[in-house]
C-alpha cells in the first residue's frame, strides 16, 4: 500500500468545507464553543479565501427579505420559494433561514463589503429580494470573518487546508469522523469527532458540459463541487431529498455570465433569432402547469421551457436584449449630457457585473467585439446541476426547528439528518432551496448552534475502531497502489488493460448522464428505457471504479471526485425513475409521463443506501405547508 502517514485529530464538531455554508458555521460555532469550553476543527479541500461557489465574487446578495426596510416576513420568502420549485418545499426549514438571513446581510456589512446605497443612503434592490454589492472579495471577506472567529478559541479552534475528506466514520448509527488525505503532503487524515458539518458544496459536471475542447472545465457552477456532500451522507446512510431536480440556469452563452442584473436590474427583454420574445408569445402554455405558472414570477424552470419550446422550433439562437435595455435607460434622460453620463454610468454597472463574479464572460465580451450599448449577446441554458442553495433543491432530508416543523419533519435538533450527529448546511441540505450565498451562510450558523447543542447533550466520543480506519485508508489510496503496480506495462501509461485514468472515467461518467439521463443533448428529455440503460451502463461504470488509477495525490483526488459524482448520479437516475411525472419542465422531461400529476406526486421523492445491505431503498414524504 501506498505510503502516507496517519495524522489523527481529535474533536468536538468537525466542519467539512470552506465555502459560504462553512464560514458561517465556524463564526457561530466559535462563539458557542468557547461557552461550553469544546474544540472545533474546519477541513476544507481548497483555501478558504477563495473556496465555495463564490470563490471568484459575486453581484448580489440574492436573498435579503428586508423585514425592517420592506415590511415583509419570513412567510413572504416561503411562498415565493414554494411557487417556485412548483410546490415541492419543506416551509420549515426555508423559513428558519428566512427569519435569520437579513442579521447576515447586516453582518456582512460590518466586516466591510461594500453593499450599493442610493442618495438616500438605502440598499439598491437588484429584484424583489436581491442586493446589489461590489462583491468581488465577497468570499475573502466571509473567510477572514470565519478564520478571525477561530482564532478566538485559541488551540480549541483548528483549520486544515489541502485535505481532502473522502468517507465518514460511523460508530453504529451514529457518526465518528471522517478520513482524507493533503493534497500537498503525503499525509492521510483521521478526524475523530462528536458531530459532523456537511458543508462541502453541490456537484458539477455529472452531465456532460456544453463546453468542450479548451473550454472543458468551463461551467456556470464551480467545478471544484464534485457531490462530496451527497456521498458523504449517502454513504453514512442518510435519507436524502430532492435527488431528481436538478438545476439548469440561462446564461450568457459559453462563458456562463449572470443574466440576473439584466433581467433584473436593466429590465432587459430575452428573444430567440426571429425577435420573438416568448415569455409573450408562449404566455397561454403557463394554463398547463397551473397553478404555479399563473402567479409571478413564473418559476425558472417555466421560463427555461418556453425559450426552449422556441429552439426546438428552430426559431433560435436567444438573445438578451442588451441594446434595448441600455438604449431605453439612457433615453429616459433629458439631456444629450446626462444620456453621455448616465451611459458611461450603465456601461460600467454591466461590465462590472461580470468582472464581480464572471470574468471569463466580460473577456468573451471583449473577444467578440460586443459592445452591450449596441448589439444583444446570446443566452443559453447550461447543462445540470446539484445545488441544494440556488434553484435546485437536492441534498439530505434534515430535521426543522423545534418551533415551526411539524412532528413528521422533526427528530430532535434542528438541522440534523436521519444519521445521528450529521448536520447538514448550504448545497449538503435539501429541500430548502434559495438561500443562496448569504442564506447559506445563514444556515451555517443555525447548524453550527444546533450542532453544540447536541454535543452538549451528547458528550462521549463515539468509537472509529482502528479496523475500520485501516479499511478505509487501504480503500482510498488503492489507485495510487494499482498505478504503481501496472502503468510499466504500456509505452503509454493512459492506456492499460489494468485501470482506467479519473479523466476518462468522467468522461465516460458524462456520456451515460448525458444521453440517457436527459442532459443538454437530449434537451433534457427522458423516459423509462432511457433511465434504465443508463443505470446499467452506471452499474458497469462502478464495477470498474474498482480499477480507478492515480499517479499522484492530486490524480487520487480526481479518482474520488469522480466516485463522489458516480453517487450523485446514481441517486438522480433512481430518483427520477421512480417520480412518474413531469415536474420541473425546463429541468427535465419524463417523456412517456409529459404532465405534472399532482394528485399523485406532490410529494418528496426521498432515498437512502443502506450502509449493511448495500440496497437503495425508495420513499414518498408528505409535504406539510405552512399556513399562508
Amino acid at each position: 500500500m501506498a505510503q502516507l502517514e496517519t495524522v489523527e485529530v481529535t474533536t468536538d464538531l468537525l466542519i467539512i468545507g470552506g465555502g459560504m455554508a462553512a464560514c458561517g458555521a465556524a463564526v457561530e460555532a466559535a462563539h458557542w464553543a468557547k461557552k461550553h469550553n469544546l474544540k472545533v476543527t474546519l477541513v476544507d479541500k481548497a483555501a478558504m479565501d477563495r473556496s465555495g461557489a463564490v470563490a471568484m465574487g459575486l453581484s448580489a446578495l440574492n436573498q435579503y427579505v428586508g423585514m425592517k426596510v420592506k415590511g415583509r416576513s419570513p412567510l413572504d420568502y416561503v411562498k415565493y420559494v414554494r411557487q417556485d420549485l412548483m410546490g415541492i418545499a419543506r416551509d420549515d426549514l426555508v423559513y428558519d433561514i428566512a427569519r435569520h438571513v437579513d442579521g447576515t446581510v447586516h453582518l456582512f456589512e460590518k466586516w466591510g463589503l461594500p453593499i450599493w446605497k442610493d442618495d438616500g443612503g438605502n440598499y439598491v434592490f437588484e429584484g424583489p429580494w436581491q442586493l446589489m454589492i461590489n462583491g468581488e472579495s465577497y468570499k475573502v471577506i466571509a473567510a477572514e470573518a470565519a478564520k478571525n472567529a477561530m482564532a478566538t478559541l485559541g488551540d480549541k479552534g483548528e483549520i486544515y487546508e489541502r485535505v481532502f475528506i473522502v468517507e465518514p466514520l460511523m460508530d453504529g448509527d451514529r457518526v465518528a469522523g471522517a478520513v482524507g488525505f493533503s493534497v500537498r503532503e503525503n499525509k492521510f487524515y483521521v478526524f475523530k469527532a462528536k458531530a459532523v458539518l456537511v458543508a462541502m458544496g453541490g456537484a458539477v459536471h455529472v452531465f456532460r458540459p456544453r463546453s468542450s475542447g479548451e473550454g472543458f472545465g468551463r461551467s456556470w457552477y464551480p467545478p471544484f463541487n464534485t457531490g462530496s456532500s451527497a456521498y458523504f451522507t449517502l454513504k453514512s446512510g442518510c435519507e436524502m431529498t430532492c435527488q431528481e431536480v436538478r438545476f439548469i440556469p440561462v446564461r450568457f452563452k459559453d462563458a456562463y455570465g449572470p443574466v440576473g442584473a439584466w433581467f433584473l436590474l436593466f429590465k432587459s427583454r430575452a428573444t430567440t433569432a426571429l425577435g420573438g420574445e416568448y415569455m409573450v408569445e408562449r404566455k397561454a402554455e403557463l394554463e398547463n402547469w397551473a397553478p404555479y405558472g399563473l402567479v409571478k414570477p413564473i418559476p425558472a424552470n417555466l421560463r427555461n421551457y418556453l425559450m426552449m419550446l422556441d429552439q426546438q422550433e428552430g426559431k433560435g439562437p436567444a438573445f438578451m436584449r442588451t441594446e434595448e435595455a441600455l438604449a431605453k435607460i439612457i433615453g429616459s434622460e433629458p439631456d444629450e449630457k446626462a444620456r453621455k453620463k448616465r451611459l458611461k454610468e450603465v456601461e460600467s454597472e454591466a461590465w462590472e457585473d461580470f468582472l464581480d463574479m464572471t470574468i471569463s464572460q466580460a473577456i468573451l465580451w471583449a473577444a467578440t467585439n460586443i459592445s452591450p450599448e449596441e448589439r444583444a449577446s446570446e443566452i443559453q441554458a447550461c447543462e445540470p446541476y446539484f445545488i441544494g442553495s440556488h434553484s435546485g433543491a437536492s441534498g439530505a432530508w434534515l430535521s426543522g426547528p423545534e418551533d415551526l416543523a411539524p412532528p413528521q419533519y422533526f427528530w430532535g435538533y434542528n438541522g440534523m439528518a436521519t444519521v445521528k450527529g450529521i448536520f447538514c448546511a448550504g448545497d449538503a441540505s435539501g429541500a430548502s432551496s434559495h438561500k443562496f450565498s448569504d442564506g447559506s451562510h445563514t444556515e451555517g450558523r443555525i447548524r453550527a448552534k444546533a450542532a453544540l447543542a447536541y454535543i452538549v447533550d451528547n458528550p462521549d466520543q463515539p468509537k472509529a475502531d482502528a479496523a475500520q480506519v485501516e479499511e478505509a485508508k487501504e480503500m482510498i489510496l488503492k489507485p495510487l497502489d494499482i498505478f504503481e503496480q501496472y502503468s510499466g506495462l504500456t509505452d503509454n501509461p493512459d492506456v492499460n488493460e489494468n485501470y482506467i485514468r479519473p479523466q476518462q472515467f468522467m468522461y465516460r461518467l458524462q456520456k451515460i448522464m448525458d444521453e440517457y439521463a436527459g442532459g443538454a443533448s437530449t434537451m433534457f428529455s427522458t423516459n423509462k428505457p432511457s433511465l434504465e440503460r443508463g443505470f446499467e451502463l452506471l452499474t458497469f461504470l462502478k464495477e470498474d471504479s474498482e480499477k480507478l488509477a492515480a499517479a499522484d495525490l492530486h490524480e487520487l483526488m480526481r479518482a474520488w471526485e469522480n466516485i463522489h459524482r458516480m453517487w450523485q448520479a446514481e441517486a438522480h437516475v433512481r430518483t427520477v425513475l421512480f417520480r412518474e411525472e413531469t415536474r420541473w419542465p425546463g429541468y427535465y422531461f419524463r417523456a412517456d409521463h409529459p404532465k405534472m400529476d399532482d394528485a399523485n406526486w406532490k410529494v418528496f421523492v426521498n432515498c437512502r443506501w443502506d450502509p449493511q445491505t448495500g440496497q437503495w431503498e425508495m420513499t414518498k414524504r408528505d409535504v406539510i405547508p405552512m399556513e399562508v
